[in-house]
């Protein structure tokens, strides 16, 4: 079965094939992190970049780290309401050697469940962007966006 063209595919580059507003925007979240901007606007005037630049690309950039493996993703997924279709997002995070610290699935509406999940990956044992990737392309499975990392 062909896959929705609207799946999200994932790449890792070098940071010169970056363009530079992406690049700011990376260190305007950084900013945000830290506390050294109080606002979205300050951490925007601080890198140079507009407000709407930041919150057009915010959810879509963030720096790979090689520590990705021994850290905390939190995401939510989008998913059929199907026999064994959660079972299968199970399996392929237990294939990937992934921890499930928290999992919470919404009451179906539509025919469609919500899935938030925390999953710790340890270190050295698993590749948690080739997991995110299997569970995306998974039939089944309508939308999973990464909420955070640890």
């Amino acid at each position: 079965m062909q896959k929705p063209a609207d799946k999200m595919t994932y790449y890792v580059v070098r940071e010169r094939a970056v363009p530079e507003v992406l690049q700011k925007v990376v260190e305007a979240k950084r900013l945000l992190d830290r506390g050294t901007a109080a606002t979205v606007q300050e951490a925007a005037d601080m890198t140079g970049i507009s407000r709407s630049s930041f919150y057009k690309y915010k959810d879509d950039i963030f720096p790979f780290h090689e520590e990705t493996r021994g850290k905390t993703i939190t995401f939510v997924i989008q998913m059929d309401d199907e026999p064994g279709l959660l079972s299968n997002v199970l399996q392929i995070i237990a294939r990937f050697r992934g921890n499930i610290l928290t999992i919470h699935q919404s009451i179906p509406i539509n025919g469609v469940a919500s899935l938030t999940l925390s999953v710790h990956i340890l270190p050295g044992e698993g590749d948690a962007q080739t997991m995110i990737q299997v569970i995306e392309q998974s039939e089944g499975i309508h939308y999973l966006k990464i909420l955070g990392r640890e």
